[in-house]
């Protein structure tokens, strides 16, 4: 593992995405226990990603135009769903006091489901590995594990922070019915925008 790769994984981590969306508006909803359910979902949702990209299913999903389109098509709907979730204030998404009730075992899902069906995860993989392995040295499989491990940790460790960021100003968001109208109209923007890039930047 190289400074080089730490400072990568970094920058791409903590890059505003589906994941950190996610897990802001987790921790606004439902508090610290929603958002640190909603930061270890989402770091382990990079794992089946991982375990595809070294295992060569990227590679099907590279080749296959049609099972690539559809994989896309479906995360960048479910996303749209997330967005009209938000805007009527009910679902994963809604800024008010009535989500901090919500299950963990739903925000989890909700989670898994939003990140599985996002195939660009997989190909960044396949493309962010090699550049730190190559995959004719010996024992590049365990090295690219490893790597990919430390992403997850790193994945984990920036949503933690964001998490508990937007717990920390929960009350503050709850008690501005103005403030918490905004947010919602920029989750919602943010996940059509996120969907809108997911179906237009095609590989």
């Amino acid at each position: 593992m190289t400074i080089a790769f730490l400072i990568t994984t970094l920058v791409v981590v903590v890059t505003p995405g589906a994941g950190v969306l996610f897990t802001l508006s987790a921790g606004l909803t439902g508090g610290r226990r929603a958002a640190l359910v909603a930061a270890l979902s989402g770091a382990l949702a990079t794992v089946p990603h991982l375990l595809a990209a070294v295992t060569g299913l990227a590679a099907l999903l590279h080749s296959s135009t049609l099972v690539f389109d559809l994989v896309t098509y479906l995360g960048a709907g479910y996303l749209l769903w997330l967005a009209v979730s938000t805007l009527r204030q009910r679902g994963a998404f809604a800024v008010d006091g009535a989500a901090s009730a919500r299950p963990a075992r739903q925000i989890i899902v909700s989670t898994l489901l939003m990140n599985l069906l996002n195939p660009k995860l997989t190909i960044f993989f396949v493309a962010f590995l090699p550049q730190f392995v190559h995959p004719d040295t010996p024992g590049a499989l365990s090295r690219m594990l490893g790597l990919g491990a430390v992403f997850t940790l790193v994945t984990l460790v920036v949503f933690i922070g964001y998490g508990l960021g937007a717990a920390a100003i929960r009350r503050r968001v709850l008690d501005r019915p103005r403030v918490a109208d905004w947010l919602r109209r920029c989750f919602a923007g943010s996940f059509v925008a996120l969907a809108l890039l997911l179906t237009l930047s095609q590989p």
